[in-house]
C-alpha cells in the first residue's frame, strides 16, 4: 500500500509541473478565468451565505461519489462516511453549524428529499435519486435556504441538488454518448454508460445506467447499487416541458458499529462474523444460556477451550478472544432499498414582467433495514433470527410559483404541496437451522414468524412563499416569509407499544430579510435573518409516535416545534485572480427535542421525546479560490464553530444531566480543508487536505474522538476531448481514524458503540470514453 502511495504522488509530481512564478503568470481577466475556471461559485448578488460546487468538481471524485462528499470543503460543512464513496446511507452524515441531517432541507430539482436520513420516512437519499455523472451543480446555503425551497425541516442550512441539462452531453451534432469504467481497491466495479440525442436549442434527452460494486474493506461483504436516469426537455415556443425518471436498487452489508473500548479490545478490522455462521450461533447461544457443556443447544465449541484463531482461552471467560458480549459482533446486517423518483414540470412566461414554474413528482420507495439479532430467537431453535424495519412509501406532490416584474421590485409567490404515504413495519424472520442460514441479507426475506409492530402513516404538507426582491443599483434587499402547516397521522395495522392518533405543526410566518451591498465592482456585503420551524416526523423510530400511547396523549396538544433564528453579516470578493468570502453568524435554537433512548440503540425499545431547551452556535467562515496562472489554481476554507447546549436535561427520573455550556455533540470547532488543482493541455490534478477537530459524542463531553487530517488526491490525462484516463485515491496516507460519530445515537455519558471506523487508503482507476 505504500508502493502505491507512493507511486500516486510521483505521478501527481509529473503531472503537475512546478508552479510558476507568479509574477510572471498572474492570470488576466480573459486566459486563466476560463483555462483555470472558478468550479466554487460564492453567491454574488446573494443576500445570505451561499455557495455552488460545479459538475467538474464532482466528476474529479472517483464516479459514484456522493456529491455531499464533493461539498464538505465548504465553510461549516462537517460531512462523515466510512467508505471512500461517501454512499453507505448507514454510515453516512452531514452536519452543516452544528445542525444534524435531519435539521437540514434537501432538495433535487426542486423536488423534496426530506431529511435524508436512514430510514428516511418523507424522502429518499440523493445517491439513489441521481448518477453522480448527470449533475449539473449542488448549492449550499449554510445558514438559511431559499425562501421557496421544499423543505419543512430546514432548521439550519440547505442542500440543492440540480440534474445538468442535457444539452450539455450533444458533443457531436445531435448526438452524445459516455461510457466510464471504474476499478479499484477491494474489488471496486463500477459501469455508467450515458446516451443523448436531441438538438441545443430544441428536443433533447438523456437516458443512463449505472452498476457499482464494492467488497466491504473490512469484515465481509458486498455494497453495490443498479442506477438508471433518464431526463429530457421539450421547447414548444415560450413554454418549456422537462421530465425526470430514475430508479435505483441498493443492496449493502453493514458494518459493525464500535466503541473507543472495542476498538482498543478487537481492533481496527474487527467486524460482524459473516460469513462465519457458527461463530455467531455460538455467540447467541451463550447469550441465551444454553448447555455449553454438553453442547445440547448447539454451540459447536465447549464453553472455554478455543477462541476463534485457534488460541487458549483464559478460564472461566462467558465468550471466547477478547470478546465480552452478544453486541461485539452480530452475524450479519443490511440495508435494501428500491425507488422510483419521477417528475414532469413546465416554465412559461405569463405576459411580458411575469413567468410560471411548476412541476408535479412522485416516488414510490420500498426498503428494510435487516439485523441479526441474538434477541430474539427463531421458532425452530436457532438462538437467533433476522430482525427488521421495513419501509414503504408513496408520496405525490407539486410545487411552484409565479415571478412578476414590477418597477424595481421583483415579487415571487409560490407553494408546495405533497401527500405521504408511509408503512413501517417490525418482523422476525427464521433462519433455516443451526448449521444453515438458509437466507441471504442481500435479499428480501419472505414469510415473517412475527410481526412486533405495523402503522401507517399520512403525512399532509402545506407550504406558501412570498418573497420581494428589491433592486437599488448599488443595493439589494429581500424581504419575504414562508408559512406552512404539516399534519402527521398515524393508525396501527398491528397495535404495540407506539401510539395511535395525530399531530400538526402550524407556523404561517416564518420571516426571511435580507440585504446586499456593492462596495465596489469587486466587492459586496451582505446580511441577513430567517427565522425558521421544523415540522414533526411521522415514525415510529423517530419523532413523537416514537414514544407509546401514554407519552403521546400527554404531548400531542402542546409539544413544541423546534425552531431557530439565524443572523449572517459577510463579505464577499470577487476579481479576475480571487474569488472568496468571509463571514460570521449567531444562531439561537430553541424547543430542541430530544428522544431519550431505553435500552441499548439496536433493540429498539420505545424512546421518551422532551423538550430540553435551547441551543446556541456562534461561528465565522471564510473560504476562497486563488488562480495562480499556467492551469494552476488553490482553494481553502476555514470555519470556527462554538454550538454548546443553554440546559442542563432532565429525565422522566428527575436525574439531571449536566450539559449547559457544553458543546454540540458531533459538531467541531474547527474545519479546514485546502486544494491545490491543475488543468491544462489535456492534463488535471488535484490533491485535498481535509482537517476535523475533536467531535464529542456524549452530550456531557465526557466521550470523544480526536480529530483528524485525511488527504485525498486525482490525477488524469484528456488524451482527447472524449477519451480520459482518471485516478483516485482516498485518504491517501492510510490514516486510522473514526469516520462516523453517532451511528447509534448519542448518549449523555459512557462510551456507548455508536462509532465507524474510516476506510484504509482506496486507489481506484477509470477510463472515461464517448462521441
Amino acid at each position: 500500500m505504500r508502493i502505491t502511495t507512493a507511486l500516486l504522488l510521483a505521478s501527481t509530481a509529473i503531472i503537475l509541473p512546478a508552479v510558476p512564478a507568479f509574477a510572471e503568470e498572474l492570470p488576466s481577466a480573459e486566459t486563466d478565468a476560463t483555462e483555470s475556471a472558478n468550479i466554487v461559485v460564492f453567491g454574488r448578488g446573494e443576500t445570505r451565505q451561499v455557495q455552488e460546487i460545479q459538475s467538474q468538481d464532482i466528476v474529479t471524485l472517483t464516479p459514484g461519489t456522493n456529491p455531499l462528499k464533493a461539498i464538505e470543503k465548504l465553510p461549516s460543512v462537517n460531512f462523515q462516511s466510512s467508505d471512500p464513496f461517501g454512499a453507505y446511507e448507514w454510515s453516512q452524515r452531514v452536519t452543516i453549524r452544528s445542525f444534524s441531517q435531519n435539521q437540514l432541507g434537501f432538495t433535487f430539482d426542486g423536488i423534496p428529499l426530506g431529511d435524508m436520513s436512514y430510514g428516511n420516512h418523507n424522502g429518499l437519499h440523493i445517491t439513489r435519486a441521481i448518477s453522480s455523472e448527470n449533475i449539473g451543480s449542488v448549492r449550499v446555503s449554510q445558514g438559511a435556504g431559499s425562501i421557496g425551497t421544499q423543505a419543512t425541516n430546514a432548521l439550519g442550512g440547505t442542500v440543492e441538488t440540480f440534474s445538468a441539462d442535457p444539452a450539455d452531453y450533444l458533443t457531436n451534432g445531435n448526438l452524445g454518448a459516455q461510457g466510464n469504467l471504474t476499478y479499484g481497491s477491494n474489488e471496486t466495479w463500477r459501469a455508467f454508460a450515458r446516451l443523448a440525442l436531441g438538438t441545443r436549442d430544441g428536443i433533447r434527452g438523456y437516458a443512463s445506467y449505472g452498476y457499482g460494486s464494492t467488497d466491504k474493506f473490512r469484515g465481509e461483504g458486498v455494497q453495490d447499487q443498479h442506477m438508471g436516469n433518464a431526463k429530457v426537455v421539450i421547447p414548444v415556443g415560450d413554454v418549456t416541458v422537462d421530465g425526470w425518471l430514475s430508479y435505483s436498487d441498493r443492496r449493502e452489508n453493514d458494518y459493525q458499529d464500535m466503541s473507543k473500548a472495542m476498538i482498543a479490545r478487537l481492533g481496527w478490522d474487527w467486524d460482524n462474523t459473516f460469513p462465519d455462521y457458527a461463530r455467531a450461533i455460538d455467540y447467541a447461544s451463550r447469550l441465551n444460556d444454553v448447555d455449553l457443556i454438553s453442547n445440547s443447544g448447539g454451540s459447536p465449541f465447549p464453553d472455554g477451550l478455543f477462541d476463534y484463531s485457534g488460541a487458549p482461552v483464559a478460564g472461566g471467560q462467558v465468550y471466547p478472544g477478547n470478546v465480552t458480549g452478544p453486541d461485539d459482533a452480530y452475524y450479519d446486517a443490511a440495508g435494501l432499498r428500491k425507488d422510483w423518483l419521477g417528475a414532469i414540470g413546465l416554465s412559461a412566461p405569463l405576459g411580458e414582467q411575469a413567468s410560471l414554474k411548476i412541476k408535479g413528482y412522485y416516488h414510490h420507495n420500498k426498503g428494510m433495514g435487516l439485523w441479526a439479532t441474538p434477541y430474539q430467537p427463531s421458532p425452530n431453535g436457532v438462538p437467533m433470527s433476522v430482525r427488521t424495519t421495513e419501509y414503504e412509501m408513496d408520496r405525490i406532490g407539486v410545487f411552484g410559483s409565479v415571478d412578476f416584474a414590477l418597477g424595481i421590485q421583483n415579487f415571487t409567490v409560490g407553494g408546495w404541496y405533497e401527500n405521504n404515504q408511509f408503512n413501517q413495519a417490525r418482523r422476525f424472520y427464521a433462519f433455516a437451522s443451526r448449521t444453515d442460514p438458509g437466507l441471504s441479507f442481500r435479499d428480501y426475506p419472505k414469510n415473517p414468524f412475527a410481526t412486533q409492530w405495523e402503522f401507517d402513516f399520512t403525512t399532509d404538507t402545506i407550504q406558501y412563499h412570498v418573497q420581494d426582491r428589491i433592486d437599488l443599483g448599488m443595493v439589494t434587499i429581500n424581504l419575504g416569509w414562508k408559512g406552512f402547516k404539516v399534519t402527521n397521522k398515524a393508525e396501527a395495522v398491528v397495535q404495540a407499544t407506539f401510539p395511535e392518533g395525530k399531530i400538526k405543526v402550524e407556523d404561517w410566518f416564518q420571516p426571511h430579510a435580507g440585504v446586499a451591498f456593492e462596495l465596489s465592482p469587486e466587492a459586496e456585503v451582505f446580511a441577513g435573518f430567517t427565522q425558521a420551524t421544523r415540522a414533526f416526523a411521522s415514525a415510529t423510530t423517530a419523532g413523537p409516535f416514537s414514544t407509546n400511547q401514554l407519552g403521546f396523549d400527554a404531548i400531542r396538544d402542546d409539544l413544541k416545534p423546534e425552531q431557530s433564528d439565524t443572523y449572517e453579516l459577510g463579505l464577499r470578493y470577487h476579481n479576475s485572480v480571487f474569488n472568496g468570502v468571509i463571514g460570521a453568524y449567531l444562531v439561537n435554537f430553541r424547543n430542541r427535542l430530544l428522544s431519550v433512548q431505553v435500552g441499548s440503540p439496536i433493540q429498539g425499545f420505545a424512546a421518551a421525546l422532551q423538550n430540553v431547551g435551547k441551543v446556541r452556535s456562534i461561528g465565522v467562515e471564510a473560504a476562497g479560490t486563488l488562480q495562480l496562472g499556467g492551469g494552476f489554481s488553490l482553494f481553502g476554507s476555514y470555519s470556527y464553530t462554538d454550538a454548546t447546549y443553554r440546559d442542563d436535561v432532565v429525565d422522566a427520573s428527575g436525574a439531571v444531566a449536566p450539559i449547559e455550556g457544553k458543546t454540540v455533540v458531533d459538531s467541531p470547532r474547527h474545519l479546514a480543508r485546502g486544494e491545490i488543482n491543475y488543468e491544462r493541455d489535456g492534463a488535471f490534478g488535484r490533491i485535498g487536505v481535509n482537517y476535523m477537530s475533536r467531535r464529542y459524542y456524549t452530550y456531557t463531553n465526557d466521550q470523544s474522538v480526536p480529530g483528524r487530517v485525511i488527504v485525498d488526491a486525482t490525477v488524469g490525462y484528456r488524451f482527447t476531448d472524449r477519451l480520459e484516463l482518471q485516478l483516485n485515491a482516498t485518504n491517501l496516507l492510510d490514516k486510522r481514524y473514526i469516520s462516523t460519530v453517532g451511528s447509534g445515537g448519542f448518549s449523555n455519558s459512557g462510551d456507548g458503540q455508536t462509532l465507524l471506523i474510516g476506510a484504509p487508503s482506496q486507489f481506484f482507476a477509470t477510463i472515461k470514453a464517448g462521441f
